[in-house]
């Protein structure tokens, strides 16, 4: 799933290349999402000019002139393609395309757990996927005091569930969980009851630092993720732990054939990397 800083890439994609573009067509091919997608959106939508991009937590938000604003959500497998001009075939996932007089739009999603959806902009902060989103990881508020009581209201939680908890910080998804905690050098099983306040504030230093290098690398490409202009994000190649099983993490100095290098568990269900002779 494409997480905070695939999804600000993407955003940033589509404002550099459409921009504050007229919405001339808008041709829904396949309806049923995550959610199914509103029968009357192309018709509220077409005519409008974006005015602006947003990103909150995971979901895009495009505004327009017409006081609403397009909710999209990349899901588990969905990518935007941008074209400059409609193509002589579509493939088969391609299940939206937004036609406007600066280029074209195509949201491909196979497995379809992706949101497309319009909102009044003066009411999105009701919108009931948005209404438990977190803080944002480089809002100015997002401190170690305010992480330190979060954990200390989910203390039997371990630390790695924690920071997947949208509630609590919006944007951080699992690659990006393993390798800032890898960063902090904090053990991912740890329970967040156990997180001391100068460790907090370890842990939002290096959330900020790992998205931000992130986003500046394009994301990491892994399976489905791709950007816009069909090229990949490399951060992958800049991982510390996550997908490194048996390898040496980067400061590590100990003998990996004692210690075995980097492991991954199973934690919810997902897979966890991390270095046993370095976090704690």
């Amino acid at each position: 799933m494409p997480e905070l800083p695939e999804v600000e890439t993407i955003k940033s994609a589509i404002a550099k290349g459409i921009g504050n573009a007229k919405i001339l067509d808008l041709v829904v091919r396949n309806s049923r999402l995550r959610e199914q997608i509103p029968a009357d959106i192309a018709t509220k939508v077409k005519g409008a000019t974006i005015s602006g991009y947003r990103r909150i937590a995971k979901y895009i938000v495009i505004d327009l002139n017409n006081g609403l604003c397009l909710l999209w959500h990349m899901g588990m497998s969905g990518k935007v393609k941008l074209c400059d001009n409609m193509p002589v075939e579509l493939d088969k996932h391609d299940h939206i395309i937004i036609t406007t007089d600066n280029g074209i739009m195509i949201y491909n999603d196979p497995r379809r757990f992706g949101l497309f959806t319009y909102y009044n902009k003066d009411k999105l902060g009701k919108c009931s996927w948005l209404q438990k989103v977190g803080i944002d990881p480089f809002d100015k508020n997002l401190d170690s005091d305010y992480l330190y009581k979060c954990l200390q209201k989910h203390h039997l939680t371990p630390i790695k569930q924690a920071l997947l908890n949208q509630e609590i910080i919006a944007g951080i998804g699992n690659i990006y969980a393993s390798e800032i905690l890898y960063e902090s050098r904090i053990l991912p099983t740890r329970l967040s009851g156990n997180v001391t306040l100068e460790e907090c504030a370890c842990l939002v230093e290096n959330t900020q630092k790992v998205l931000a290098k992130a986003i500046s690398a394009g994301g990491s490409t892994l399976r489905d993720y791709k950007k816009p202009d069909g090229s990949m994000g490399y951060f992958q190649q800049q991982h510390c732990v996550y997908n490194k099983t048996g390898q040496r993490c980067p400061d590590c100095k100990c003998d990996i054939k004692n210690t075995g290098g980097i492991k991954r568990m199973v934690m919810n269900g997902r897979s966890t990397f991390y270095c046993e002779s370095l976090q704690k």
